[in-house]
């Protein structure tokens, strides 16, 4: 029997990693280097390779439980990966200030958490899953930042 595939867990897969993982790298590298192309050029790399290796991560994970549509499953996971990291990305292209494009990338995260949550959840724990992956994003982020800051310390020496 051909089990139903459902994008729903492969988007948010997708979405959420992005999410943490690249708001975490702008955090650390938006501290830590003054270079606006050094950070664009970095997270466009990261952006790219953690979509492919999320979508190959997701292809492999469905393909022991469901081979018919492990292929869909990988698509709609490095799709939505890269398509949450343009978001994320796309301040750095509008606004000169540093303080202000991290401020615009945290809102974009926000409005991103926001709309899955309420397109996905609307009717079942949209608060609950909405607050979840905000704090998440959240200690990651400041996690990050730490880490950033503390490179820029020793590496200036």
């Amino acid at each position: 029997m051909i089990k139903k595939f459902d994008c729903k867990g492969s988007i948010i897969l997708g979405m959420h990693d992005a999410i943490v993982s690249l708001t975490g790298l702008i955090a650390g590298l938006g501290f830590a280097l003054h270079n606006t192309v050094t950070i664009i050029l970095s997270c466009i790399i990261a952006s790219v390779t953690a979509g492919l290796s999320m979508g190959a991560a997701n292809y492999l994970a469905v393909k022991t439980t469901n081979k018919n549509n492990a292929l869909r499953a990988a698509f709609y996971t490095g799709f939505a990966y890269i398509i949450t990291c343009i978001l994320l990305i796309f301040p750095f292209f509008i606004f000169s200030s540093r303080i202000v494009t991290l401020v615009s990338v945290f809102l974009m995260a926000l409005y991103i958490i926001f709309f899955f949550n309420f397109f996905f959840y609307r009717r079942q724990n949209f608060y609950k899953n909405f607050s979840e992956m905000l704090i998440i994003c959240t200690l990651v982020s400041i996690i990050s930042f730490f880490i950033g800051f503390i490179g820029k310390y020793f590496l200036e020496m």
